[in-house]
């Protein structure tokens, strides 16, 4: 029986919504022939299930670049839910690719897209599965080559050891210059280890981590990281796609037959973010800013539509309010698309810009809920993290939403920052009470406002990467605190959604980690760790007793303030300002909020 017919008939009749294992969807590229007769073939591997990467703008991307280069075949990948890898693992099934049902383990590369610390324990559930082993150091020359790239590339550190390159930067010149590389030498005969050499020398923003050193101080920080082959860079650069306005786009987006988490065509209006919110790891890393034109907007929009159908069309970027010529994008989008009932969707919009928008958006959004990013509710604590949000730009922006149509509003805070105090937590509740009664003066009644709270995780590449996390203790405080004014203001319409914490506190380790959390990585998922950026899979205790075992502290990765003259494990990675600058938006902190700055804790020896 051969595998097509193995998934079939073993496991599309016993795991819930077979639809998201089906593949044959409208607009899908490669093809069982083509994948076969390819000299390059790429499984583009999403570490999350089927629903959420189908979303994943960027998997999209490169799927659309591979399947148009000639003699090259792109192949999707997703992580199934837990029900379906057991029983491919009760049926001895291989992870298979979602067009042609082929066993991942063929592909020439398996390129794995890293948007979220919390995808780590998937990317080993995706090689498992694929009988790929999890260690570089391990795979033969038979293995696909185990490629990385996406934000969490930004500091690969925690995952390195089972990558054999990691990508720093954009995808669509990187990829077509893998595509290249890998077809060249795999016709003239060289073997896939010394691939990996070869790449990492010829470009300079690939990174092969097994051939870097990292030596560590007694009291546990990184001392240096070295390249131990001649030719490999000290300092590995960012790709940069040039030409932005005419990069591989999918125009023929694939429909999917099972509801996703946006179910809308996409188009990057906007690479990059003219804002530097200090928190904010994108905003430092996507420099430079570079625009698409309204005309090629429009174009692709069009081509988009009578491809698919689809009767909403976002526009993405960082931060789409800044794209500068917003007002003509829209009142084109309503002239060509209204008569179709087509819709724009757009992400949440900054306050500042949220007047001027108004009146457009009244024609061409769908007024749903309209989504805000506050960060921070007071302005001193805004000013401090650098976002351009007043109380009053944003009472008179909601007060206009109102009378355009818009009944609700989500706001989008975080607890943590450096210096926060109490009145900055009681202010998330008053002001979200001040949005919530604005909407009396113009319907008679307040609207119903959810409050979003994230909890800070410090990022590299950002000022608050020296920043200790706070604890769980506190975020716990706070929390409580939420509930208490809730159960005290019942009759007020706002409910505070928090974030889990144990869940960010990870993220925190993770994110400014370094190579030696590799076998606590792989002891977690041996314990069972899955897919844990979902609360119905997430486990706390597995990744306790995971630490505990491989000796690993959480805390001196998450909660120790950093010095200024320390070593970062991506020090080597340059994929964001000079440290100098960002040291001086940091110091800036303190001073905007007149709190002292924290003296970095004693380190672990």
């Amino acid at each position: 029986m051969n595998l097509r017919t193995c998934i079939s008939e073993e496991l599309l009749p016993f795991v819930k919504q077979p639809g998201q294992y089906i593949g044959g969807e409208i607009n899908q590229l490669c093809t069982e022939d083509r994948w076969k007769s390819a000299a390059v073939r790429v499984a583009v591997a999403f570490p999350d299930t089927y629903t959420i990467g189908m979303s994943h703008l960027g998997c999209q991307i490169l799927y659309w670049l591979i399947n148009h280069t000639p003699g090259c075949a792109g192949d999707r990948v997703y992580a199934p839910w837990t029900d379906a890898e057991a029983i491919m693992r009760r049926k001895r099934l291989p992870l298979f690719t979602w067009d042609t049902r082929q066993p991942v383990a063929d592909a020439d590369i398996l390129a794995i897209s890293l948007q979220y610390e919390m995808s780590f324990s998937t990317v080993l559930t995706l090689l498992d599965l694929a009988q790929i082993p999890f260690y570089a150091a391990d795979r033969s020359d038979e293995h696909p080559l185990v490629i990385a790239g996406g934000p969490q590339a930004d500091n690969p550190e925690p995952v390195a050891p089972f990558l054999d390159l990691v990508v720093l930067g954009d995808g669509e010149d990187s990829m077509s210059a893998l595509l290249a590389t890998v077809k060249e030498l795999k016709a003239a005969g060289v073997r896939r280890r010394d691939m990996i050499l070869e790449i990492a020398r010829r470009y300079d923003w690939a990174y092969a981590p097994a051939y870097y050193e990292v030596g560590y101080h007694r009291d546990g920080t990184v001392r240096s990281i070295e390249p131990t082959r001649a030719g490999l860079r000290s300092r590995i650069e960012r790709c940069q796609t040039p030409d932005f306005e005419h990069a591989p786009f999918p125009l023929r987006p694939i429909v999917p037959f099972v509801e996703v988490v946006h179910d809308r065509f996409a188009i990057e209006i906007m690479r990059g973010c003219p804002q530097r919110c200090r928190f904010c790891h994108a905003g430092y890393t996507k420099r430079p800013l570079r625009l698409r034109t309204v005309d090629q907007i429009m174009n692709m929009a069009e081509e988009m539509h009578r491809a698919t159908g689809i009767e909403e069309f976002g526009l993405l970027s960082l931060s789409t309010a800044d794209y500068p010529h917003l007002r003509e994008l829209a009142e084109r989008a309503n002239r060509q698309f209204a008569s179709r009932r087509v819709n724009i969707s757009v992400p949440s919009l900054r306050v500042d810009k949220m007047l001027a928008n108004i009146p457009w958006m009244v024609n061409t959004v769908r007024k749903g809920g309209l989504t805000i990013a506050v960060e921070a509710a007071r302005d001193d604590m805004r000013e401090a993290i650098r976002k351009k949000v007043t109380d009053g730009n944003l009472l008179d922006g909601v007060r206009e939403a109102y009378k355009a149509g818009w009944r609700s509003v989500k706001l989008y805070f975080m607890s943590g920052f450096p210096g926060e105090r109490p009145e900055d937590i009681d202010g998330i509740w008053e002001l979200s009470r001040q949005v919530s009664e604005a909407r009396k003066a113009v319907a008679g009644h307040p609207a119903s406002v959810k409050a979003s709270v994230g909890w800070l995780v410090p990022k590299p590449y950002t000022p608050f990467q020296w920043a200790a996390q706070p604890r769980a203790e506190y975020f716990a405080g706070v929390r409580q605190r939420f509930v208490e004014l809730m159960r005290n203001q019942r009759r007020v319409p706002v409910k505070v959604q928090m974030h889990g914490i144990e869940r960010s506190i990870l993220e925190g380790v993770f994110a400014r980690g370094d190579r030696r959390l590799a076998p606590v990585i792989e002891r977690a998922w041996r314990l069972g760790a899955r897919l844990d950026g979902w609360d119905e899979c997430f486990n706390p205790a597995i990744w306790k007793q995971a630490f505990e075992e491989k000796g690993i502290d959480p805390d001196w990765y998450a909660h120790r303030e950093r010095a200024s003259t320390e070593v970062f494990p991506w020090a080597h990675l340059h994929g964001g300002p000079p440290e100098e600058y960002l040291q001086n938006q940091y110091d800036d902190v303190f001073v905007k909020i007149a709190a002292p700055k924290p003296r970095p804790a004693a380190v672990a020896v």
